[in-house]
């Protein structure tokens, strides 16, 4: 199958979120990304969610598409064989991608003496190198003092680790950026992109740095509401809970048309004195809207609801919990191209997802699943150039380990 990222070769050490994400990304574009890992398995190896058993749902979700070879890098057979892998010749190869210390011969200078086009992306905690995860991240830059229920003043934390998501996604783009700029003038790359700075990027790119040095003040929590427009929840009759957005004028006009509010919003913006054409506006006043909403959602089931918000283009979605999004949302089920049944070795068959991005005019690659530790040893250990017997030697002296 012909892809967008066919013959390049990554070389993976990594841990947490963000770095084996850049990784499956390049993956599941059709790069051949490697990972490494020790003999008893990388420290994520068992992180949770994980199955009745023990098995690690986090490890197979984010090492999708890679394949496996497990070294003991404290020996120095083992350093060699990774040297020689991310060092390995042919205008694709020489890319390493990590957020293990590189320190010795895992630096960049130490590697590059090898190769001297060496591309690698270090994903560091903090710009001084310090260790740093999304959820001291998040509290430092400021996110949990605006999250939660309007009036509370405790700092709420969040679920989805964002700056993981982001820096994994930013790690990615830079890895296939540094191969452009080196086929064009054959020169490698050192990238460092921390955690904190890819938060405090999007803090600036936001406007909230500008909010806080220009205006003066933080902002305030606000619950399930949206900063400087109109969103709101509301339960229907059956306890169903949906989100409504208003952001432009035409999702503000559909709304007012599915809920028959018209007339009602007229007359409350002639006695506010106010323009609610204006999202600003519509931010200012969200309690005096929702208050003449209400009503439209506490008399209707879920069902009459989504039929009058569909009917009439309204931006909405209903509430789900994860488990209930798995079973009830077409868009994650098998409808849906990037979704595949994937049978993972030691869990079973599940609903996995491949790359989000479609490609005209080249199929898209589908899922596959996570390596078992060590899967790839031998084939890895193969082509960088190891005999059968050399192998053998190495296996017997627990250098390197094969799934049993």
């Amino acid at each position: 199958m012909n892809t967008i990222l066919d013959g390049m070769r990554v070389v993976e050490g990594s841990a947490f979120v963000a770095a084996p994400l850049a990784g499956m990304t390049l993956a599941q574009l059709g790069a051949d990304v490697i990972r490494f890992d020790r003999l008893q398995g990388g420290l994520d190896a068992e992180r949770w969610p994980i199955t009745a058993d023990g098995r690690s749902l986090f490890w197979a979700g984010l090492n999708k598409g890679k394949r496996s070879l497990a070294v003991d890098m404290t020996t120095p057979e083992g350093r060699e064989i990774l040297t020689r892998l991310i060092c390995g010749p042919g205008p694709d190869a020489g890319i390493f991608l990590t957020n293990l210390r590189l320190r010795g011969w895992m630096s960049y200078e130490g590697l590059k003496q090898h190769r001297a086009d060496l591309i690698m992306m270090a994903v560091l905690g903090d710009r001084h190198g310090g260790p740093q995860v999304d959820y001291t991240v998040n509290p430092a830059v400021g996110f949990p003092h605006a999250t939660g229920p309007e009036g509370s003043l405790e700092p709420v934390g969040h679920a989805l680790p964002a700056w993981d998501c982001i820096t994994g996604q930013q790690a990615a783009m830079a890895i296939i950026a540094a191969d452009r700029h080196r086929r064009k003038t054959g020169q490698g790359q050192l990238m460092e992109l921390a955690l904190k700075d890819t938060a405090l990027a999007m803090l600036g790119n936001l406007g909230i740095i500008a909010e806080a040095s220009i205006n003066g003040h933080d902002r305030p929590k606000m619950g399930n509401s949206l900063y400087g427009a109109y969103a709101q929840d509301f339960i229907c009759q059956d306890g169903a809970r949906v989100m409504v957005v208003a952001l432009t004028d035409r999702q503000w006009r559909n709304l007012k048309t599915a809920t028959q509010s018209d007339a009602d919003m007229d007359q409350l913006a002639h006695r506010l004195g106010t323009d609610l054409g204006q999202e600003g506006m519509r931010f200012i006043h969200r309690h005096a809207i929702t208050a003449l909403l209400k009503p439209f959602f506490e008399e209707r089931s879920l069902g009459e609801v989504a039929t009058c918000l569909s009917a009439a283009d309204v931006t909405w979605s209903q509430y789900r919990s994860f488990r209930q999004a798995v079973q009830e949302d077409p868009d994650c089920s098998l409808d849906n191209p990037m979704f595949a049944m994937v049978n993972q070795a030691g869990i079973g068959s599940y609903l996995t997802p491949g790359s989000p991005i479609n490609f005209m005019g080249l199929e898209r690659l589908p899922p596959a699943p996570a390596p078992t530790l060590g899967q790839h040893t031998q084939e890895i250990l193969t082509e960088i150039g190891f005999s059968n017997t050399e192998i053998a030697g190495l296996h017997d002296k627990k250098i390197v380990a094969s799934p049993r």
